[in-house]
């Protein structure tokens, strides 16, 4: 196993125009992993698997197409959600440490053929593990999965904050962002991506790209790089570059921005009162930036914006959010994903399947876990049967998940996806 590289950050302590200090070396340097990780622990690859990698934008374009016109509705909408294991396997309970496939697991991927999976804190035991568990998902689904983790680094770090898996512990981002350097953060954001992946996971849910410009903000407190628009940008921007040169999508979240919101979405609904020009002149501008640094994903949360809305939808169910600022504003061409559809902002409101179909018909790529999610994909197949969603509204979604897929290496040029039906 090729040694990883360490980011070690200089910093003294000098005081700034502003009259702050900057982070010591002690509070901004990583910690690195306590012993060298033996080589037998690296995920199954194949020698020549880079140069099976499209690159080209209209051979990508063109090898999803082809895999989209043999998948069956079912296959497509499967597509369109990402579950934690507890979906696939709940006759546990809804918290289960489960940390291998189980025989369960094995058949509703089969009959429920889902885009990608989630692995928490409670999933995650050892390297080896871990590494199996993502090797044994991807040998039963048909079509590559994404394997995604909360990785920000700080207190959002499922792997690092392990010490059984030896990878790289780094600051809360309050911290990162106030060293001013965003080279630290794109070798953080390159670190991250290399060390992840290494355990077989090609999708992380991060940087956080929200302006904390509320200091009462717990939900995101020192998740954000901090209270400055550009810098937040800046910073987030190079996490995006330095993880995404490793093969492994970036994400930015929580649009519209959740910097400004007091409450929690995790335990109610929240609303921000932004007028739209405080929104693009603050919290929409680290996701403009890393829509143009090539982010794969932009993460949708539950806040509501009222007062440009005109009604407290969330925003993971508003077409207003999602159509119009999202994908016309802004000019985003990737995956759309919803923030956790578990989470009491939308179950306090929504059935499981309701809320599914809300967030496909207001242009969401993929459902991340919904609360019910056999009810919220069985929703989905019949609305399309019922003619109350169109197949094609379907095919926009996926061939954007294909694309990203391929343009990250989980499908290759010489799949067989194209020749099976």
């Amino acid at each position: 196993m090729k040694k990883l590289f360490f980011l070690v950050l200089a910093v003294s302590l000098i005081v700034t125009g502003c009259g702050k200090e900057k982070p010591s070396k002690e509070q901004v340097d990583p910690i690195k992993p306590t012993k060298e990780v033996s080589a037998s622990l690296e995920p199954e690859a194949s020698s020549d698997a880079s140069d099976n990698i499209l690159t080209d934008s209209s051979e990508i374009t063109g090898l999803a197409k082809m895999i989209l016109a043999k998948m069956s509705l079912e296959e497509k909408i499967g597509q369109m959600f990402l579950v934690n294991l507890e979906s696939l396997d709940d006759s546990k309970g809804t918290y289960f440490e489960h940390r291998e496939v189980t025989k369960k697991m094995k058949r509703n991927l089969k009959d429920f053929p889902v885009g990608g999976v989630i692995l928490f804190s409670r999933n995650i035991e050892t390297r080896e593990q871990t590494i199996k568990l993502n090797q044994d998902l991807q040998k039963n689904s048909k079509i590559p999965l994404w394997t995604a983790v909360d990785e920000e680094g700080g207190d959002i770090a499922r792997i690092a904050n392990n010490p059984n898996m030896k990878t790289t512990q780094f600051p809360p981002m309050e911290i990162v962002g106030a060293t001013e350097d965003a080279e630290y953060c794109y070798n953080m954001g390159k670190t991250i991506g290399s060390e992840i992946s290494e355990l077989g996971f090609n999708l992380d849910f991060a940087p956080v790209a929200d302006v904390r410009t509320n200091e009462k903000n717990k939900e995101i407190g020192n998740r954000s790089f901090g209270n400055k628009a550009e810098s937040v940008a800046e910073f987030a921007c190079a996490v995006v570059k330095g993880m995404q040169k490793t093969g492994v999508s970036a994400t930015l979240k929580h649009f519209p921005g959740h910097g400004d919101a007091q409450g929690d979405t995790h335990q109610s609904s929240v609303n921000i009162g932004s007028d739209i020009n405080r929104l693009r002149t603050v919290d929409f501008v680290p996701f403009q930036e890393g829509i143009k640094a090539g982010a794969d994903f932009i993460m949708i949360s539950h806040i509501s914006i009222s007062r440009i809305a005109g009604n407290t939808l969330p925003a993971s169910l508003s077409s207003l959010v999602m159509k119009d600022i999202v994908r016309r504003e802004l000019r985003f061409n990737g995956v759309v994903i919803t923030d956790a559809m578990d989470m009491k902002a939308i179950t306090g409101h929504y059935q499981a399947a309701d809320a599914a179909l809300m967030s496909i018909k207001a242009g969401a790529d993929v459902v991340l876990m919904p609360e019910n999610f056999v009810r919220a994909y069985n929703r989905i197949v019949n609305a399309v049967i019922n003619k109350e969603l169109t197949e094609s509204r379907i095919d926009e979604s996926v061939q954007r998940i294909l694309e990203t897929k391929i343009k990250r290496g989980l499908i290759l040029r010489d799949t067989e996806l194209i020749y099976k039906k």
